[in-house]
Formats: structure tokens, C-alpha cells, sequence
């Protein structure tokens, strides 16, 4: 079974040594690897810290780096630049992605989908791909078909992985994952878990992904929200007793998103360790 992770590069005004040094806790837990958020800030820029990140993974850790790249925002020339840097940095893995629609960054006219990214990076270039997928719909997905037919043009298109939104009723996931094979989606599909240790980024993160929250979920959220730690471990144990189910249940792989905490990974991973063989 796969086991990955997520890290985001650092903000212009937090020293890089904060993320390598939890890329170094992380990377003592051995993942198959670990996917680079793109840079904050958006551009080429972004683009280059990824890069640097991501080379740092593969070269003084010894783990695989996935990094992000969005498209909504870039013309073709600017996604040819960031994918010369990729090959400077020796980066072969690439999250293909349309990316957030932002006010501060206005969108270009070159790709609408990510699935237009997937064809261009097939056209120049030698990569391995992954692509997004959505357990209970994408938010902009006029109905569930109609997302499972953009979810096929992008394996179509080439991508060969599909690691999956967060989400806490892993009954959606269940029945997404029946759609997909309906759909004649093949490629290995990653169940994407956030540990949520606090109350602030779970209103967060509902926001900007639409993720419903189970009853089971809401009563931890009641009960231990007030408290830090009871909050911390409730949500390392709802963490854990999700990959124990989909483990059960022959899901491809778990797709830890770790928001740069490795004491939190380091907790779930070792109480999942013997349930994911490794």
C-alpha cells in the first residue's frame, strides 16, 4: 500500500531551515513520498522554491518528491520555464493541477483544466504524473457525473495516480471510488487524510473544500474543541481509525496531509505501521 505525504513551502517571511528540518523528521517515517506544495505567492518564483524544496527531499533525505504545479494562472511559456527548472532540479514527479481561482492572481487564457496541463506536460516533456481527485464532488462540478467524466479526461490524458481531497466519512469515499471503477478509472487512487488538531483549521479547511463533517466528527469537534490537547489527540485518533478502515476496505494508499507537522505524523504513522506493512 502507498503511504505519502504533504509538506507547503515556507512563506517569504519563515526561514527554509523550518520546513527541511521538518522534512527531516518526515522523512525518518519513510514515506513513498512526499508531494511540495507550489510556492506561496504563485509565479515562476514559487515554481523555483518548490524546486529547491523538492531537490533537497531528493537529494539529502533520499525521498521521492511529487511537486505541485497549477496552471489556471500561467501561460504556456511560463509553465516551459517551470518545467526547464524541474529539470535542472532533477524533478520527475509533477501533481498536474488547475489551481485556485484567485482575485491576486488573475487567470490566463493557455489552461482552464487540468487535464489541458496534462497534455501539455506529455507534449514536453518525460514526467510522471498525479493528478487531484474529489471523493464528494469538486465545488465548481455541476453533478458527480459530470465530475467523473473531467476525473477520466484526466487519466486519459495521462495521469497515472490520483491522490484525493481530504475528507472525514470515508463512506464517500467508498462510493466515489464505485463510480470511478464504473467510470473505467484504473489508476491507483490515494485516500487523502488530514489530522485536524484544532477547531480554527477545520473551519478552514471545510471552506475552501466543501468537505461535510459526519456526526462522529462534529461530537469530537464538541466535546474536545475547547481543549488543545484533548483536541490534538481526538484528532490523531479520528485520523487513525480512518486508514485502519479504508485499510480494511483495499484502499490503494493514504495520502497523509501533514500542514508541515511531523510530531502529528510521526504519531499516526507509527499506529498504522504494521496495519500499512511497513
Amino acid at each position: 500500500m502507498i503511504y505519502s505525504f504533504e509538506v507547503f513551502p515556507p512563506k517569504p517571511t519563515t526561514p527554509v531551515e523550518d520546513v527541511t528540518g521538518c522534512f527531516e523528521a518526515l522523512s525518518a517515517l519513510k514515506p513513498d513520498f512526499i508531494s511540495v506544495t507550489y510556492g506561496a505567492g504563485g509565479g515562476v518564483n514559487g515554481g523555483k522554491l518548490t524546486c529547491e524544496l523538492a531537490a533537497r527531499l531528493k537529494n539529502e533525505f533520499g525521498i521521492k518528491p511529487v511537486a505541485h504545479l497549477p496552471c489556471i494562472s500561467y501561460t504556456k511559456d511560463e509553465i516551459r520555464e517551470v518545467l526547464t527548472m524541474f529539470r535542472q532540479y532533477g524533478i520527475t514527479d509533477i501533481l498536474a493541477l488547475r489551481g485556485d481561482k484567485s482575485p491576486d492572481r488573475p487567470e490566463k487564457n493557455d489552461f482552464r483544466y487540468a487535464s489541458e496541463l496534462i497534455n501539455f506536460l506529455r507534449q514536453n516533456g518525460d514526467f510522471e504524473i498525479f493528478a487531484a481527485c474529489y471523493p464528494e464532488v469538486h465545488p465548481e462540478a455541476r453533478s458527480a457525473a459530470e465530475d467523473i467524466r473531467h476525473l477520466r479526461e484526466k487519466v486519459d490524458a495521462g495521469a497515472g495516480h490520483l491522490i484525493s481531497q481530504l475528507f472525514f466519512d470515508n463512506e464517500s469515499f467508498y462510493s466515489f471510488r464505485e463510480k470511478c471503477e464504473i467510470a473505467g478509472i484504473n489508476v491507483p487512487i490515494e485516500a487523502g487524510i488530514m489530522p485536524v488538531v484544532n477547531a480554527a483549521q477545520i473551519q478552514r479547511m471545510v471552506s475552501l473544500c466543501g468537505a461535510s463533517l459526519p456526526r462522529k466528527f462534529t461530537a469530537m469537534m464538541q466535546r474536545f474543541g475547547h481543549s488543545p490537547e484533548a483536541m490534538r489527540d481526538a484528532g490523531i485518533a479520528y485520523a487513525v481509525d480512518q486508514i485502519v478502515d479504508l485499510a480494511a476496505n483495499g484502499v490503494d494508499g493514504i495520502h497523509l496531509y501533514t500542514m508541515n507537522n511531523p510530531t502529528v505524523a510521526r504519531r499516526i504513522t507509527e499506529a498504522v505501521s504494521g496495519i500499512l506493512g511497513r
